[in-house]
């Protein structure tokens, strides 16, 4: 058995799958013995392999446009098999009973659950620390961040666990992980993906979002997971207009990641792209009258809304009053007894503030012809774990600077106002860990978005892969 085949894109296995070069037992085994070795990157919360194992004895050659292929799920996507925690004590053997619309389509297409990664308590979290269930490693060096919340995901297809995964986006869930492991994470269109049977946290700005070692294979999983028609055209990167907007996005970032987005933006100038140095007016304060408002009004909320439609045995107390993480509990603590936002507040950022953001998008993508931005995803690479509690806080240019704030910063703009996102690996810092370059598209451009992706991924080097 190949050690390598731990290394084979998701397109790469399905093709081979198909004609029957690759066995599907000998490729799961491969997988799962590598999970085993590298166990102490605690990416999984549920993976049973004696339960991969049985349900590949009933169906040993599954059919579908995936034959097979290994996936794995954020561990606040509902499946019928496993339990669904959220990384949460109280819905620690919580186990809704029936597979979210969007693992079914999965399934259904011949893939093969492979388990339920850890992500940040109810997709909170930003570090990958959690005092529930444990830190998660990353793949570049296991004692750093690995971002969050999806960071089982991010850090499991880094290390070859794993092929593929489905995330989640509120606010740069994919993105951020995606970018400090070195793979790629897609938050799609708001609205693409069928969003039920998912632990919430804001239905106006939630999405399941897909990551992967290579764009190729987002667009793979992309076409299954959505149920609008979906346009596999290439794009030439010669004459294609790529927005800068240096203000906001550029500002105070570490020295390593302005270094990699500006080889970046270099090579693709040398394939042919027309770099158009533009700001977007007023971003940050578009951005901020939108962003915290929603999430806080919405958050119990639909929160209450799930366990109840699923008939859960405890409530929404119960959940917070039991959670792990201190910061975590403390945000959603100060909301559960009291309207931190008022109905008023959130009517206007529903109706004013968000559309404006979103105008202020569009504007720019329209007066400037250009198909997409290009921005550092994070304004740091990875830093060091510190322990549960103590993580609140990162350097940044010498300064002690938010952890939650600094990394959401580039990424919570394209979330509220809705739009395509895709995070690519640029090159990696220094000290050996990745950095990300992250692609933003006009609204429902995600085919588009993602053919860009593709491209600009065959023209960078692509990343060493880690050393574990």
């Amino acid at each position: 058995m190949s050690e390598e085949l731990h290394w084979l894109s998701a397109a790469e296995a399905v093709a081979r799958l198909r004609d029957g070069s690759l066995d599907l037992a000998d490729y799961v085994e491969a997988l799962l013995e590598r999970t085993e070795r590298l166990a102490y990157l605690n990416t999984y919360i549920s993976h049973d392999p004696a339960q991969v194992r049985q349900s590949l004895s009933r169906d040993p050659r599954p059919s579908g446009p995936l034959f097979g292929l290994p996936f794995a799920l954020k561990d606040a996507i509902d499946t019928a098999d496993l339990p669904t925690t959220a990384a949460t004590p109280a819905l620690r053997n919580w186990r809704p009973g029936r597979n979210a619309p969007v693992a079914q389509r999965l399934l259904d297409a011949g893939g093969t659950l492979m388990g339920k990664q850890a992500l940040g308590e109810l997709s909170f979290g930003i570090t990958g620390n959690n005092p529930a269930f444990g830190t998660v490693g990353n793949p570049y060096h296991p004692r750093f961040m690995v971002g969050g919340s999806s960071g089982g995901t991010a850090a499991g297809i880094a290390a070859g666990l794993v092929p593929v995964g489905l995330g989640a986006d509120t606010g740069g869930s994919a993105r951020i992980p995606a970018a400090l492991c070195g793979c790629v994470g897609f938050r799609p269109s708001h609205g693409r993906y069928d969003q039920q049977g998912v632990v919430p946290i804001s239905s106006t700005r939630d999405t399941i979002g897909p990551l992967a070692r290579t764009v190729t294979d987002i667009r793979l999983i992309d076409a299954i997971c959505t149920a609008t028609s979906v346009d596999d055209t290439a794009v030439d990167l010669s004459g294609l207009r790529i927005g800068v907007p240096r203000n906001y996005f550029y500002d105070d970032i570490d020295d390593e990641v302005g270094t990699a987005t500006e080889r970046t933006l270099a090579e693709l100038s040398t394939a042919g792209a027309m770099l158009v140095e533009q700001d977007l007016p007023d971003i940050g304060t578009l951005n901020q009258r939108v962003s915290f408002t929603i999430v806080l009004y919405e958050a119990l909320r639909e929160l209450a809304a799930y366990l109840y439609q699923h008939g859960a045995p405890f409530t929404v107390r119960d959940v917070v009053t039991q959670m792990a993480g201190p910061a975590e509990r403390a945000t959603l603590a100060s909301i559960l007894d009291r309207d931190v936002v008022s109905a008023a507040d959130y009517r206007e950022a529903l109706v004013v503030h968000r559309p404006a953001l979103q105008k202020a998008y569009a504007t720019y993508f329209a007066d400037h012809d250009v198909a997409a931005v290009l921005i550092p995803t994070t304004p740091a690479p990875a830093r060091l774990h510190q322990e549960p509690g103590r993580d609140g806080t990162v350097d940044l240019n010498g300064r002690t600077v938010d952890t939650f704030f600094t990394y959401i910063r580039n990424c919570y703009p394209a979330s509220n106002a809705g739009l395509p996102a895709l995070s690519i690996p640029s090159h990696l810092t220094s000290t050996g860990m990745p950095a990300g370059v992250e692609l933003v598209g006009p609204a429902s451009s995600d085919a588009r978005l993602l053919a860009i992706g593709e491209a600009a991924e065959r023209l960078l080097p692509g990343l060493p892969k880690p050393t574990l």
